[in-house]
């Protein structure tokens, strides 16, 4: 289901927050309301705060404290992942100087090595955190520094989303490691290097591809730049995230058609449509890629989640933005028919290809269980589908993470 180059804490509310939040979303979807600073970028904080990408230490203590006490749906959670191949203290990296990927990874040089090494580094710093065996800690750190000493390039085709999925792991891993193990990581510099010189030039400056390409490579970028404390890097890569998220969901509260990232030139209403796989009729909760498969919007809602909850945990809350908004209508609207709706025939010639993905935990956390608002529909799918595992692209383990965590 890989992709392919085509011209990218706060407290749960009140119920009456909650009634608030719903109508100022009634009157959004009416066009009587605009969300506040829907293009603006979001200022880097004046402290970064550790770790901080995408998961932060009270949900960290909060889900370590839930699998010692053998509480679900966390153990079973758990117990999945240190079942994987990801979590195999025998596991040996396989770093290569150049990773060429192809459309759809064809040729695969490297590119699964480099995915599945980055996603291991982050299960064996779960792991350590949750058990203190420091084996993990270790491996995470032998993971990360065979790569280091070794990655200079990624070449051909998918060469940016590449870079973008195993740049949203290794920054989550690195932050567990770095801010909580209390051992030795002489080579932490050299990661850090990495990242900023191969990694984030190939990502910083996005992608006119399919939005699922620039969301992904935008995750990445915001977790690097929060390793690297890097304020500029932040700065741009959520200006780009805002103007994608909003071009990638569409609300009614648009118009008559979907926004546009103004580089990509759709400035007629056919190449709109065709950018939309040929949906011409607009929702709201439709995305981008709806109409191409569920699999790639995936991608793409993940992201939108991982970045929301990376900027919440660095003290800024996009929940209750247009993000957010965007968020919730995209995983109610998805999640309804991957539950098994009729499609009706306006909709994708009236078929669909479903396979979301293990995608919804922490949007669902952040929306329904911190802010209240009722999501019937994603609840639904995400209490099916526990515990969620890894799409082994850069999605690992979101109900032991993030699932009915109040952090």
């Amino acid at each position: 289901m890989l992709d392919k180059d085509i011209p990218a804490r706060r407290r749960r509310k009140s119920p009456r927050s909650a009634l608030a939040f719903t109508a100022a979303a009634t009157l959004l979807a009416a066009g009587l309301l605009s969300w506040p600073g829907t293009q603006r970028a979001q200022a880097a904080p004046a402290a970064f705060t550790h770790p901080g990408v995408t998961v932060s230490r009270a949900q960290l203590d909060f889900v370590r404290g839930k699998v010692l006490a053998g509480a679900q749906p966390w153990k079973s959670a758990y117990d999945q992942m240190t079942a994987s191949k990801y979590a195999s203290l025998s596991r040996t990296p396989k770093p290569r100087a150049v990773v060429e990927c192809g459309s759809y990874s064809n040729p695969d040089y490297g590119c699964t090595d480099e995915r599945e090494d980055a996603i291991a580094a982050y299960t064996d710093a779960l792991a350590w955190y949750i058990t203190r065996d420091e084996r993990y800690a270790k491996k995470a750190i032998e993971l990360m520094d065979a790569w280091s000493a070794v990655l200079r390039d990624h070449t051909n085709s998918n060469a940016p989303l590449q870079t973008g999925w195993a740049g949203s792991s290794w920054p989550k891993a690195a932050e567990i490691i770095k801010y909580t193990y209390t051992g030795a990581w002489p080579d932490s510099g050299r990661f850090a290097a990495m990242l900023r010189d191969v990694y984030l030039p190939e990502i910083i400056n996005g992608s006119n591809s399919n939005g699922n390409w620039e969301l992904s490579m935008t995750e990445a970028a915001v977790g690097i730049s929060v390793f690297l404390e890097d304020r500029t890097a932040y700065d741009t890569a959520m200006a780009r995230f805002r103007t994608r998220t909003a071009a990638y969901v569409y609300l009614a509260s648009d118009g008559d058609l979907p926004k546009t990232v103004p580089s990509q030139n759709l400035d007629t209403r056919d190449k709109i449509v065709s950018y939309w796989q040929g949906q011409s009729t607009f929702v709201t909760g439709l995305t981008q890629e709806t109409c191409r498969d569920f699999t790639h919007t995936g991608y793409g809602i993940s992201a939108i989640a991982h970045v929301a909850e990376t900027s919440r945990i660095q003290g800024q809350d996009l929940y209750g933005t247009d993000v957010g908004e965007r968020l919730r209508q995209a995983l109610g609207f998805q999640s309804k028919y991957e539950l098994g709706a009729a499609v009706p025939s306006w909709l994708c010639g009236g078929s669909v290809k479903r396979g979301l993905g293990p995608v919804t935990e922490v949007g669902y956390n952040a929306l329904h269980n911190r802010l209240g608002i009722a999501m019937t529909n994603t609840g639904t799918l995400t209490t099916q589908n526990r515990p969620a595992g890894s799409n082994n692209l850069f999605v690992a383990w979101e109900t032991l993470t993030h699932g009915d965590n109040p952090n």
